[in-house]
């Protein structure tokens, strides 16, 4: 699965339809991307699980995060971004946790989120609750509800949302170095 590992390979895959909105917030969330050596063995280990499960990923450049905090294996997600269309009004993107793996708590001002377990099992907090999804459970996070997600073991999920803007990002850990409660917030 070589096309996982070239970022170039968004841009001249076909799903590029309206990319500079795509690439704009593309590059900011790039600030918070693991080391090449990290990203190596991460999209590795995507390549594996999804050919074990059958699940065929669009041809765009993955995001591996650990949210600049280098603790990939605790604190960290790998984002396949299908859309992020502002004008309108949509974002669509594969987010995949492996067994321990955590998305770290935050909310969103502006951004209404609908998470679609499409393999896995994953440990969400959200609203206060602990809440188990797995394979085609559907999770509604309103604006400005906390929320974060623990792989219970490899899982990928399909967020639909309005756009993703980097700045509306608020993590509790102000560690993170993007979003618009970050120490960095004024660089972005």
């Amino acid at each position: 699965m070589a096309s996982l590992k070239n970022r170039e390979s968004f841009q001249e895959s076909p799903l590029a339809v309206g990319k500079m909105t795509i690439m704009n917030e593309l590059e900011k969330a790039r600030r918070i991307e693991a080391s090449p050596a990290i990203r190596e063995r991460a999209l590795d280990l995507l390549a594996r699980q999804t050919k074990i499960w059958g699940v065929a990923l669009p041809k765009a450049a993955p995001l591996v995060l650990d949210f600049g905090l280098g603790h990939f294996e605790t604190i960290g997600l790998t984002e396949i971004w299908i859309a992020n269309e502002e004008d309108a009004g949509y974002c669509g993107k594969y987010m995949f946790v492996h067994e321990g793996q955590t998305c770290p708590m935050h909310h969103h001002l502006s951004k209404h989120e609908t998470f679609f377990v499409v393999q896995g099992r994953v440990r969400v907090l959200h609203e206060g609750r602990e809440i188990t999804l797995t394979g085609g459970d559907v999770l509604s996070i309103p604006t400005r509800t906390k929320h974060s997600f623990t792989g219970m073991e490899p899982a990928l999920l399909l967020e639909l949302s309005q756009p993703c803007r980097i700045e509306d990002n608020y993590f509790e850990d102000t560690r993170i170095p993007i979003g618009g409660n970050c120490r960095h917030s004024q660089t972005q």
